[in-house]
């Protein structure tokens, strides 16, 4: 039992090590390649084209925060309001979700499951809780907001087997996504809930009518001064 245990305590340790290896060189690089893009590239290839901040269109940026976690400039990693409303909704609310934009998934949480951990909403989902509330910790404290947004729109699916903004520019709009406009901005990002589903183009129903919902809270939230500090270049 003590060797077993010894192998355990050195395999948990280097595992921790690695991982805060591996999560700092990701504060200055790109990931070479994740578990998403891994499993994608056998079914839909891989259309993939990492960019800089500066290479992305503000408009796209104001659209993810907009769409997927309007606190991002707020909280430190976990939404515990949205958590606390999806865990304990009131019984004459029960029948009723949580408005878009809302969700208990916060950009942050999304970057560290598609960097670090793998998709995927089965049972080995409550496997990955724990790993992902740390790795979620650990880039809000290491990597900034900007850079945790800078790298969650360059490795995000925005349709099957397209990862990032620039492939998904060049694919629905052939122009670069430093030169996306609003409209196109909004479109591209509505398609986040299932992008191998909600399809920009030709647009589904669902992808219309969010691009639409996006640009209005574009406008409502656009001027926040926590906003602006994360926007700027």
């Amino acid at each position: 039992m003590k060797k077993i245990w010894r192998f355990f305590k050195k395999a948990f340790l280097f595992c921790f090590i690695s991982s805060l290896v591996y999560l700092l060189v990701c504060r200055f690089l790109f990931p070479p390649i994740t578990i998403t893009q891994l499993g994608d590239s056998f079914s839909y290839g891989l259309k993939r084209d990492y960019v800089p901040w500066s290479q992305i269109s503000r408009n796209v940026k104001l659209a993810a925060i907009a769409s997927e976690d309007q606190t991002f400039p707020d909280h430190n990693g976990f939404d515990l309001n949205a958590i606390q409303k999806s865990l304990n909704p009131k019984k004459k609310n029960k029948k009723k979700k949580l408005p878009l934009g809302a969700g208990a998934s916060t950009i942050t949480q999304q970057t560290a499951k598609n960097v670090f951990l793998w998709q995927g909403s089965g049972p080995m989902r409550y496997v990955r809780k724990l790993p992902e509330a740390y790795f979620t910790l650990l880039i809000e404290w290491i990597w900034g907001k900007q850079r945790i947004l800078e790298v969650y729109l360059n490795v995000i699916e925005m349709g099957p087997g397209i990862f990032g903004i620039e492939a998904a520019a060049q694919h629905y709009y052939g122009k670069h996504a430093k030169d996306l406009s609003r409209a196109e901005a909004a479109s591209i990002i509505a398609c986040l809930p299932n992008p191998k589903r909600f399809t920009v183009k030709p647009a589904s129903r669902f992808v219309g009518w969010k691009q639409q919902w996006i640009m209005r809270q574009m406008n409502q939230l656009e001027g926040d001064e926590d906003l602006e500090a994360i926007l700027k270049k």
